[in-house]
C-alpha cells in the first residue's frame, strides 16, 4: 500500500511539473478563421499573410486578388520567405531576377515581391472572374498551372479571415525563448510599408506614439474598413517588434495570452479607441 501511495504520489508531481513546464514548451504559431474551416499557420506565413492583405488594401484591390495571391503564395513557397527555388527563383512568389522581377535582394522583400505580382495580376484580362488556378497562372506561367487550385478553399479563408471581412479572427502567440526587444517605432515604419505611408491617403491615416514613465503606447487611425486587417498585422507582427497588445473595436489581444485569441476588452484601452475609432497598440 506504501508503495502504491509513492507511486501515486510520484506520477502526481510528474504530472504537475508537466502542466507547468508544458506551456512554455508550445512552440509559436498562429491561427486564421475559427471551427472546421480553421487554418493553422506558422508566424512567417501569417506574417506574409498579412502583408499580402496590406498591400491590396494599399492598392485598393478587391478581395478576390488576395485570394488569388494566397493560392499562389502557398503553391510556390508554401508561403514563406525563400531564398532559394528553381534556377534563380525566390522569394514568396518564387519569382525570377533574369525574367525582370527584379533583382535577388528585392523579390526578398514581401512588400516588393506582392506588389510586383498584384502589378501583374491587375494586367490579366478578367482576372476577376477567372478560376483562381487561371489567375494565378497567367501571372506565373508555371509547368503546371493546375497546382493553384488545391488551395482554393484554403486561399479564401484566410481571405476573410486577413481582409477582416470577418472580425478579430486572426491571432498568433510567441514559442519559448528569447524575443526581441519593443521597437514599436520599427513597427509603424513597417506597418507603414505594407499598407502605406499615412500621408498617402491609405487605410492607415495617422500614427501616433504617446510615452509615460509606465508605458510607450502607439495609436494607429484606421479607415475603418481595413481596421481589422491592420489589427491582424500587428498581431503577426507583435514577436518581431515586441508588442505587447493590440485592442481595437471591444476586443484585445496580448502577447502573455496569445493562444486565447482576441478576448472582450472592457479596460481603459477599449474605451480610448472606441472613442477614437483607432487601434491602439503598446
Amino acid at each position: 500500500m506504501c508503495a502504491v501511495a509513492l507511486l501515486a504520489v510520484a506520477g502526481y508531481l510528474a504530472y504537475s511539473a508537466y502542466q507547468h513546464v508544458t506551456p512554455f514548451l508550445t512552440p509559436a504559431g498562429c491561427q486564421a478563421g475559427q471551427g472546421t474551416s480553421a487554418v493553422s499557420l506558422d508566424p512567417q506565413q501569417a506574417s506574409i499573410a498579412a502583408t499580402i492583405a496590406g498591400v491590396a488594401a494599399s492598392e485598393r484591390l478587391p478581395e478576390r486578388a488576395v485570394t488569388i495571391a494566397y493560392a499562389t503564395a502557398m503553391q510556390e513557397s508554401h508561403m514563406h520567405n525563400l531564398d532559394y527555388g528553381d534556377l534563380d527563383s525566390v522569394g514568396v512568389f518564387q519569382q525570377r531576377p533574369s525574367e525582370g522581377w527584379g533583382t535577388t535582394s528585392q523579390l526578398e522583400n514581401p512588400v516588393y515581391a506582392t506588389t510586383k505580382f498584384f502589378g501583374a495580376l491587375i494586367h490579366v484580362r478578367g482576372y476577376l472572374e477567372m478560376p483562381v488556378d487561371q489567375a494565378a497562372q497567367a501571372v506565373q506561367h508555371s509547368a503546371d498551372g493546375s497546382a493553384y487550385s488545391q488551395y482554393d478553399l484554403m486561399a479564401t479563408t484566410l481571405t476573410s479571415a486577413f481582409t477582416g471581412q470577418r472580425p478579430h479572427a486572426v491571432w498568433c502567440w510567441a514559442g519559448p525563448g528569447p524575443h526581441p526587444q519593443r521597437n514599436l517605432s520599427a513597427a509603424g515604419t513597417a506597418l507603414a510599408a505594407a499598407f502605406g505611408a499615412p500621408a498617402a491617403g491609405g487605410p492607415v491615416t495617422s500614427l501616433a506614439m504617446s510615452r509615460s514613465a509606465k508605458s510607450t503606447t502607439v495609436d494607429v487611425r484606421v479607415q475603418p474598413a481595413q481596421a481589422w486587417a491592420v489589427a491582424s498585422w500587428l498581431v503577426t507582427h507583435a514577436d518581431a517588434y515586441g508588442i505587447s497588445g493590440v485592442h481595437y473595436g471591444g476586443y484585445q489581444w496580448t502577447a502573455p495570452a496569445g493562444t486565447k485569441g482576441w478576448q472582450p476588452d472592457t479596460g481603459p484601452a477599449s474605451a480610448a479607441s472606441a472613442t477614437s475609432g483607432s487601434i491602439l497598440l503598446h
